[in-house]
């Protein structure tokens, strides 16, 4: 059977350059293409793919948000990280958010093609930094790191404060003068980060370590 493979991606020439490496392998075809997260989900939706090749920095929605979404509908469907990305704040909420494999762009074809049929398969293929980063986070390395604020970007620290304030996402876009949707990319992305499971867990956990007055 041929294994039907979503690609995600916000750069054209990387898209072609994943659709003309597909072209070559016998038992995988490209069912479609997306440039963002928000359309990976319609896009599944739509073509019912095996496996999607996901990347993590794109506009609207990004690959970590798409990839929870995509597996709380579709948790048959595979997806593998794809990204230039390799650092814990990524690998990890990647990860938990539903991902079966993690590579890095500058992957060897033949590898590449490995980690899309053993995804297939139901197994999991992460590059050697990412399982790195994975198997720190779980013998618990990242508690310490998570109590910093550090581990926030300056736009994500902005979110949050105002979480902390009680603001809702609406009033929060309005504030920092980004899209509804941006502020739903960072709480996400913060939640992630800080190990939470939703805006109100947020809030006391910055309370609690001091970070906003």
């Amino acid at each position: 059977m041929m294994i039907r493979v979503l690609l995600v991606d916000d750069h054209p020439m990387v898209l072609k350059g994943l659709r003309l490496f597909m072209q070559t392998q016998e038992d995988m075809e490209v069912v479609g293409e997306a440039s963002n997260g928000e359309e990976a989900m319609q896009k599944v939706a739509v073509h019912q793919p095996d496996v999607v090749l996901m990347d993590l920095m794109m506009p609207v929605m990004d690959g970590v948000e798409a990839t929870r979404r995509i597996k709380a509908s579709h948790p048959e469907v595979k997806v593998i990280v794809l990204t230039s990305f390799s650092d814990r704040d990524h690998v990890v909420p990647a990860i938990r958010a539903g991902a079966e494999g993690y590579q890095l762009k500058e992957i060897d074809a033949d590898d590449l093609a490995m980690t899309v049929r053993a995804a297939y398969k139901g197994m999991t293929q992460l590059h050697p930094q990412a399982a790195g980063h994975l198997v720190s986070h779980v013998t618990g390395d990242s508690r310490e790191e998570r109590s910093t604020i550090q581990v926030l970007t300056p736009r994500e620290r902005e979110v949050l404060q105002l979480i902390t304030a009680g603001k809702s996402n609406k009033e929060i876009a309005a504030e920092l003068t980004i899209a509804e949707k941006t502020v739903k990319t960072h709480v996400s992305s913060i939640l992630g980060k800080l190990d939470l499971q939703d805006r109100t867990q947020a809030a006391v956990f910055a309370m609690k370590q001091g970070w906003f007055e």
